[in-house]
């Protein structure tokens, strides 16, 4: 996909790979509509940018209203591109997960951006181009003790892309799921950034998560995109003999558990 000219609508634009993903585009050209729900740092962000025709909307979407003025505002400048970047997530183990945190997690990981592609998807289909890019993790492909019930959205999200984008293999519009691992923002709290010091995890910048996302929409037919070695190995070894992958993980829980209790 050629990205000069297009327009991107962009979900948890504020955050630290959102923030990074909107400079990327914006180098490219992309004009950006940008959602978050925060209006000061959004227009943060839009004066960062540098470009006037960039655009900005305050919003909750998982309320009807928000998605409402998302709708609209779509609907007026026109979208080439669907970022669902925006997402919650939580280190604990399921005991402690309260209803409230559980239904906040799959309203924002896996509702909302269903009901978007849903609603958007008129819009998408009027471009000779388009692409909807859902932001999930290697998590939606290896459960991960300590994260149940984000590994669970996060697999959602992956299947919900798979069956949309054999929906849609006759139309015009790309839908990829794109699945960053471990990745320096401050999306994580202070005892996941330790266990992952702990565990020896490599992480990336949200620099390198937004670069990799662009060279994905550069390709002539973008798939699925899985980022990290050996994550993606893991990937794969999971799909064919997850008992391997039980055991790796396995030697992971001890020090797991001490984080997230």
């Amino acid at each position: 996909m050629k990205l000069s000219g297009k327009t991107a609508l962009l979900t948890g634009a504020t955050g630290g790979t959102g923030s990074a993903i909107a400079r990327a585009l914006a180098k490219e050209d992309v004009r950006l509509i940008l959602i978050g729900r925060n209006s000061e740092k959004l227009a943060q962000l839009r004066q960062q940018l540098g470009g006037s025709e960039h655009l900005t909307l305050a919003t909750d979407l998982t309320r009807a209203e928000g998605r409402r003025a998302l709708r609209e505002m779509a609907a007026e400048y026109g979208i080439d591109l669907l970022i669902n970047n925006a997402g919650v997530n939580q280190l604990a183990l399921l005991e402690q997960v309260s209803d409230a945190e559980l239904a906040t997690m799959i309203e924002t990981n896996l509702a909302v951006p269903m009901r978007l592609c849903r609603d958007l998807l008129p819009l998408l289909e009027a471009r000779s181009e388009s692409a909807i890019v859902n932001v999930g993790s290697i998590l939606g492909s290896i459960g991960y003790a300590g994260s149940v019930s984000y590994c669970a959205t996060k697999f959602g999200l992956r299947g919900f892309s798979e069956a949309l984008r054999r929906e849609l293999a006759d139309r015009s519009v790309q839908v990829v799921y794109f699945a960053p691992r471990a990745t320096t923002t401050p999306f994580n709290s202070d005892k996941m950034v330790a266990m992952n010091e702990a565990l020896g995890t490599t992480v990336d910048s949200a620099e390198e998560v937004a670069a990799s996302l662009l060279d994905t929409l550069r390709q002539q037919k973008p798939h699925n995109r899985y980022l990290g070695w050996p994550e993606k190995f893991f990937v794969r070894v999971n799909g064919l003999l997850p008992k391997l992958v039980d055991k790796a993980l396995y030697k992971q829980l001890s020090i797991i558990r001490r984080f997230a209790e």
